[in-house]
């Protein structure tokens, strides 16, 4: 199974040579993913965001020489920021789940997009109050935009808000 991780007209310019054709697939579980580029010291940011519960991972100074390991790194960091947001599961069940990734062109899915812009503007607040990348606590900066409340549903009732880790580990423990 492979994750689709659809990429932001500004990260692909990053990394032409990661981004695979457009393949009709299955999803997995979780669905597929958005991931965006922002700097915090000149140094490289990615966040990504998962389309269907809005769950956060940033993973932090990526250089070109990592990009091979990507899929390692993404992995620990999405392991990392579950367990950091109380979600307990072993590295194997979520190796299986993530599979292998796959980096494909935008999808121009808006919702996604602009709830990634909102976050971005999140972390550009925070940039600011905590100085450098160093001295950002990203796992707790990631917790806070995973705690945010948001909308999931077609109408406007209480019960349709919700938070991302609420609704990623709904899909995680089923």
């Amino acid at each position: 199974m492979k994750t689709k991780i659809h990429i932001t007209k500004k990260l692909e310019k990053l990394i032409k040579n990661l981004i695979s054709e457009e393949k009709i697939a299955e999803d997995g579980i979780l669905g597929k993913w958005n991931a965006t580029v922002f700097y915090v010291d000149r140094k490289k940011c990615w966040l990504i965001t998962n389309g269907l519960t809005k769950y956060n991972v940033i993973l932090t100074d990526i250089k070109a020489s990592e990009l091979s390991n990507i899929e390692r790194i993404f992995k620990d960091a999405l392991f990392g920021q579950l367990i950091y947001d109380g979600i307990i599961l072993d590295f194997e069940v979520l190796d299986s789940i993530i599979g292998g990734l796959d980096f494909l062109p935008t999808d121009n899915d808006r919702s996604t997009t602009g709830f990634q812009n909102h976050n971005l503007k999140s972390l550009e607040w925070w940039k600011y109050e905590f100085g450098s990348l160093e001295n950002m606590p990203i796992k707790d900066l990631t917790n806070r935009l995973n705690t945010t409340p948001i909308h999931i549903g077609n109408e406007r009732k209480m019960s349709d808000y919700t938070n991302s880790i609420k609704e990623i580990k709904n899909i995680l423990t089923e």
